[in-house]
């Protein structure tokens, strides 16, 4: 009995609940609705203005170009490497300016009435033919600037950031960098940096495809295969600098031996003739081979190695091996090998074949103005001046800025008498700006010639 009493009085008072149910869930949802009404103005009070941030933005663009064009002076002027690099300048826009406002300081944005700095509101990007050249910049900066951070971008697991290969150096604003004049208004931040990227050719070239491809159209690619494209595109372009990289230290290195071949040659040939120089001291070079083996290249920095350490049967040998090679190096080639052969028979004391092999050298290349230089030369030490002056005279027909040529050819006309054309070609040596106390010598030994004439 009294579980359905209680039963049927819950039924019949049905209707009362129901109403007291509603107005409970009136309240609530009035509750609620009031609450986020709150939140939101709450929040809408929280966000920055951005037409406030715009303008203060606005207000300050013209002095932060002029401070952007007063650093890329400084660097122009200051940086020196192999190759000049070429220099992009830019100022976020404030579109982007924003967005990073948004995320990283919208409290401080909130109530300034300031410009709000960002590290990357100013920036240079450096751009470099070679990866040895990013280092020698980034120190270089260093010394110019007062360097505040170094951030190395590098290849990640994400294929949007594989490559983005660069050096981020921030440095702070030099006084002689600030604009000269500012309005009451404009006050430049004392945390104001600009950012200067280091990068090389190549991998500028990826940022700006892959900004135009990926960052502006907010695409993500799912597809697997094409990921790949864009992976290895990449791959190749890094592993291309780094070829360039290593034929770059293969031309450095050649050059030192050549250049120290070169001066041993012309050392030992004034010394067989005579003529006053400063003594020669051999530089000391890294014996190190970065090219492939048993190549011409790698065979003729060999060679040269052999040369410069005074093997000069070893330097001969390797010089040989490669005119009878097969198949036959062409005549360009040809010209070269021979020249260089030469210049081992000479440091030999082998004269007849190094005359022979400079004669050869001139017939594969009738351009090769050192190959008859060389040729006239060894004719000066065997005192055949006429020979020797016309085989400087080919020369100079070929190439006519040679001080040295000139002079040696006045050595010559002097030692057959030949006083005028002697003085004419020390006069145009030394327009060519040739300081030599041989050459000096040799003028006043010719004016003391015409002095006795007179």
């Amino acid at each position: 009995m009294t579980g359905s009493l209680y039963v049927f009085i819950l039924i019949k008072d049905k209707s009362c609940i129901e109403k007291h149910l509603v107005k409970k869930l009136q309240d609530a949802f009035l509750l609620g609705a009031l609450m986020e009404e709150c939140m939101k103005n709450q929040k809408a009070k929280n966000i920055p203005s951005k037409l406030k941030i715009q303008q203060i933005f606005t207000s300050y663009t013209e002095y932060l170009q002029e401070i952007l064009v007063n650093i890329h002076d400084v660097l122009k002027k200051n940086i020196s490497l192999s190759s000049q690099p070429t220099y992009k300048t830019r100022i976020k826009s404030f579109s982007s300016y924003y967005k990073k406002i948004l995320r990283q300081k919208p409290e401080e944005a909130l109530n300034s009435e300031k410009l709000i700095t960002l590290t990357d509101i100013i920036g240079i990007r450096m751009i470099c033919t070679f990866l040895e050249d990013i280092a020698v910049a980034q120190s270089q900066i260093s010394e110019i600037f007062d360097v505040k951070e170094v951030e190395i971008k590098g290849a990640s697991q994400s294929f949007k950031e594989f490559g983005y290969e660069s050096i981020h150096v921030l440095v702070a604003i030099p006084k002689e960098c600030l604009p000269r004049s500012l309005p009451e208004n404009i006050i430049i931040p004392d945390d104001l940096v600009c950012e200067i990227q280091i990068r090389t050719i190549l991998q500028d070239a990826w940022a700006e495809v892959e900004h135009e491809l990926i960052y502006k159209t907010e695409f993500s690619p799912f597809d697997m295969p094409l990921r790949r494209k864009l992976a290895s595109i990449n791959a190749s372009l890094s592993l291309a600098d780094v070829i360039f990289q290593e034929i770059r230290d293969y031309q450095k290195k050649l050059q030192s031996e050549l250049n120290e071949r070169r001066q041993s040659f012309y050392h030992l040939a004034d010394g067989l003739t005579n003529t006053e120089k400063m003594d020669f001291v051999p530089s000391k070079i890294e014996r190190v081979n970065p090219y492939v083996q048993g190549t011409i290249d790698d065979l003729i920095l060999q060679a040269i190695h052999a040369h410069n350490n005074g093997d000069f049967k070893c330097a001969i040998a390797i010089y040989t091996r490669i005119i009878d090679s097969s198949p036959k190096p062409n005549d360009i080639v040809l010209s070269v090998i021979y020249k260089h052969r030469g210049m081992a028979y000479f440091a030999g004391n082998d004269y007849e074949n190094a005359l022979k092999d400079f004669k050869d050298s001139f017939h594969f290349d009738g351009n090769n103005f050192r190959s008859v230089y060389y040729e006239g030369i060894v004719h000066s030490i065997q005192s055949n001046y006429e020979k020797a002056i016309e085989c400087f005279t080919k020369s100079l027909d070929i190439n006519e800025f040679q001080s040295h040529t000139f002079y040696r050819r006045a050595v010559a006309y002097y030692e057959t008498n030949q006083y005028e054309n002697a003085m004419n070609d020390v006069l145009s040596a030394q327009r060519l700006g040739l300081i030599d106390e041989g050459l000096t010598s040799l003028h006043d030994r010719l004016v003391e010639k015409f002095d006795m004439k007179l």
